[in-house]
C-alpha cells in the first residue's frame, strides 16, 4: 500500500483526536490512536514513530496541509494537543488537487471489493463520493440518491456521531409531536439509524433503564454533557432490529408469525423486494400467501396499508383487527 494512503489515515486519526474535548491527547496517545487506525484499515500491526507524528502535525499546520489551528497545552511537565477552534476539521476544507488525486486512488483501491457480500456498500459510497465531490468524468448529474434535504435535524448527525465515537454524553433539548413544551434529556448515545428518510438516535437516558429512541428532526438543540457516559454493555445493534421493520422495538413482545395474502398483480414486486428478511412463500389461495416472522409495530402496519387493497392480513387476528380499525377511522374522514 502506498505511503500516502497511510498518511491520510493518520491525518484523519489526528484530526479526530484534536477535535475531542473529552480527552487530553499527549504525544503517546496520538501515536496509539494513529497505530490503531492503521490496524483497523490494514488488518495488521503498523507501528508509527514519534518522529512521524511530529512530521504529520507539521504538515497539517502548514499551508500545504490544512493550516490547522493547533494549540499545545501544558499539564505538569507534559504537553497535550487540541484545536483552538473545536468546530474545525480538516474534513470541512475544500479538496486541493493533491487530495483529490489521493481520494481517486483510495476509491480505485476499495472498488476492488465490489461484488463481495460484506462490501455491498462500496458501490453506493463510490457513486456518492464521485457525484458529491465531482470526481467522475462527467460534470452533469447522472444519479440521484433518495433523501429529504429539507428534513430538520440533519445538522445533528455529525455531533451525535462524534459523541458516539468519543463516548461522550449529550444534553438534548427535545420536543415530541405529542408534547407542548420541550424537555431536557441527558443521553449516552449508542447508535444512529436511518429509516424512511428520517434519522433516529438510540441511547440510554440518565435515570432510565430502557433504550431511548429520539428522531433527530424533533431535537431542538444538542450540547456535550459533563455527565458520566454510560457504556453500552448489553445491546448488539446488529441483532436489535433483526425482528422488526423500522425503528420501533418493544422488548416485551416476541416475534410472531404473520401471514399475508398478496394479490397476483403485486406478488412479483413483493417477491423481488421482500417486506422483511424473514419473508417466505407458503402457497396460493386466490392470491399468493407469504409469512413473516417479526414483532408487529406501527411501521409494519404502515407498510401493509401502503399497498391498499392488494394485501390482506390472514393472521394474527390482533394485528388484523388493528388495521381494520385504522381503515374504518380513515373511511370516516371521507364520509
Amino acid at each position: 500500500m502506498a505511503t500516502n494512503k497511510h498518511a491520510i489515515i493518520r491525518y484523519q486519526a489526528l484530526d479526530k483526536c484534536f477535535r475531542n474535548p473529552g480527552k487530553k491527547y499527549f504525544i503517546d496517545d496520538l501515536i496509539e490512536s494513529c497505530s490503531l487506525a492503521l490496524i483497523d484499515f490494514t488488518g495488521h500491526n503498523s507501528s508509527v514513530s514519534r518522529r512521524q507524528i511530529f512530521e504529520d502535525i507539521k504538515f497539517m499546520e502548514s499551508s500545504q496541509g490544512w493550516t490547522i489551528p493547533l494549540i499545545k497545552l501544558k499539564d505538569g511537565r507534559k504537553v497535550y494537543y487540541r484545536y483552538a477552534d473545536m468546530d474545525f476539521s480538516i474534513n470541512n476544507q475544500l479538496l486541493n488537487e493533491r487530495e483529490e488525486l489521493q481520494l481517486r486512488e483510495a476509491l480505485n483501491t476499495i472498488s476492488r471489493f465490489k461484488g463481495m457480500p460484506q462490501f455491498t456498500w462500496i458501490g453506493e459510497l463510490s457513486a456518492k463520493l464521485e457525484q458529491g465531490l465531482k470526481l467522475g468524468k462527467r460534470k452533469d448529474i447522472i444519479i440521484e440518491f433518495e433523501q429529504n434535504q429539507y428534513l430538520k435535524g440533519l445538522e445533528y448527525i455529525t455531533p451525535v456521531y462524534e459523541a458516539i465515537q468519543n463516548m461522550s454524553a449529550l444534553e438534548v433539548e427535545y420536543k415530541s409531536f405529542k408534547q407542548e413544551e420541550a424537555i431536557q434529556l441527558t443521553i449516552s448515545p449508542y447508535f444512529l439509524k436511518q429509516y424512511n428518510n428520517r434519522w433516529f438516535l438510540f441511547g440510554i437516558t440518565t435515570g432510565y433503564k430502557n433504550l431511548t429512541n429520539l428522531p433527530l428532526d424533533r431535537i431542538i438543540n444538542i450540547n456535550t454533557s459533563k455527565t458520566e457516559y454510560i457504556p453500552n454493555k448489553e445491546i448488539d445493534f446488529d441483532e436489535y432490529f433483526e425482528d422488526v421493520i423500522g425503528v420501533s422495538v418493544d422488548p416485551e413482545i416476541k416475534p410472531q408469525k404473520i401471514r399475508l395474502k398478496v394479490d397476483d398483480s403485486l406478488y412479483p414486486y413483493i417477491k423481488t423486494k421482500p417486506l422483511h428478511g424473514s419473508q417466505k412463500y407458503i402457497g396460493t389461495d386466490n392470491g399468493e400467501i407469504i409469512e413473516l416472522e417479526l414483532i408487529p409495530n406501527y411501521e409494519l402496519e404502515s407498510v401493509i396499508l401502503s399497498f391498499g387493497e392488494k394485501i390482506e392480513i390472514l393472521s394474527p387476528n390482533e394485528l388484523k383487527n388493528k388495521l381494520v380499525d385504522r381503515i374504518s377511522q380513515t373511511l370516516k374522514k371521507y364520509q
